[in-house]
C-alpha cells in the first residue's frame, strides 16, 4: 500500500545529512508525522577477495560504542563512478588496491524506512598491497579473514554494521 506524502518542512541541513518531517496519510486515513534522514551522496563499498578469504578492517564506531569487522566502504564524490568510489575508499581504508575486474557485487537500502542511503556493493578477486592506509584513522586492524570465519563472528556480534552484513551474507551463498 503506498502512502501520500502531503508535505515536508526541514529540521536540520547540513553538508552530509538533511533532517526532514514529512505529514504522511496512510491508507485509511491516518496521518502521520514521519522523520526523514537524506544522505549527502549514495555510497560504494568494496568485497575484495583473496581466494577463500575476504579483507575486513576491526574498527569503533563512537555512535554506539561499538568495535565490529568491515568492508571498506564510504561516499561517492561528485563526478566519481561508485566503482572508482569503492576501489579508492579500499586503498584508503586498508592499503590494499582491489585489481580489475571489479564488478557489481549487490546493491543494498540500508534503513528505507528512515532514511535515503543506498549503498552500491563492487567485487574484485585479487589486490595488491601498495602501503600503510591513508585513512589510518579508520580502523585497529586490517586481515584477510577467512570465509569459514563469517558466520561465527556474526553469531558472535563481531559482524554487526548492515551493509557489511549483507555483503559478507550475500558473498557466502555465492562461493
Amino acid at each position: 500500500m503506498r502512502w501520500t506524502v502531503h508535505g515536508e518542512s526541514d529540521l536540520y541541513r547540513d553538508q552530509w545529512v538533511h533532517v526532514a518531517t514529512a505529514d504522511v496519510e496512510l491508507p485509511g486515513g491516518r496521518h502521520l508525522d514521519h522523520r526523514i534522514i537524506r544522505t549527502s551522496a549514495p555510497g560504494a563499498g568494496i568485497v575484495v577477495v583473496d581466494g577463500d578469504r575476504v579483507l575486513l578492517m576491526w574498527r569503533h564506531r563512537f555512535i554506539t560504542d561499538t568495535y565490529g569487522w568491515e568492508i571498506p566502504h564510504g561516499s561517492i564524490r561528485q563526478g566519481e563512478k561508485p566503482a572508482d568510489a569503492a576501489a579508492r575508499e579500499a586503498e584508503e581504508e586498508t592499503g590494499w588496491r582491489p585489481l580489475p575486474p571489479i564488478r557489481p557485487f549487490v546493491y543494498t537500502q540500508p534503513s528505507p524506512g528512515l532514511m535515503t542511503s543506498e549503498h552500491h556493493i563492487f567485487r574484485s578477486d585479487s589486490a595488491t598491497y601498495i602501503g600503510p592506509p591513508k585513512d589510518a584513522f579508520e580502523s585497529d586492524k586490517i586481515e584477510w579473514i577467512p570465509f569459514d570465519e563469517i558466520r561465527p563472528l556474526i553469531d558472535k556480534q563481531h559482524i554487526v554494521a548492515g551493509t557489511t552484513l549483507v555483503a559478507l551474507l550475500y558473498l557466502l551463498i555465492n562461493r
